[in-house]
């Protein structure tokens, strides 16, 4: 199944169930920090599942925040991608990438 396809698909249950247009963004907000939550917890225990569910449910947040606003979402990567393609820097001991000044 296709990315835009699935995007389709849940901005449609979205629509069903009446969080767009009927939710916020910050709601929206609210809810992906709940499952950016949920997805460290996976992490933690390394399960594997749970952290695809959180990752998952995660997106279906942001894309609904995009569909509220708008926006789309694929756009928003490009630019974010656009802002970090000529970033350089390293990885340190504790695996966090720190950027060159």
């Amino acid at each position: 199944m296709s990315y835009a396809n699935t995007e389709m698909k849940v901005i449609q249950w979205s629509e069903a169930r009446k969080i767009i247009p009927n939710s916020t963004p910050i709601a929206q907000w609210k809810k992906a920090a709940e499952e950016l939550d949920e997805l460290r917890d996976a992490l933690v225990a390394n399960d594997l599942a749970m952290a695809i569910d959180g990752v998952g449910d995660t997106v279906v947040c942001l894309i609904n925040i995009c569909a509220l606003m708008d926006i789309n979402l694929v756009d928003c990567l490009a630019s974010a991608y656009e802002e970090i393609k000529d970033r350089k820097g390293t990885m340190n001991a504790e695996g966090i990438f720190v950027k060159e000044v």
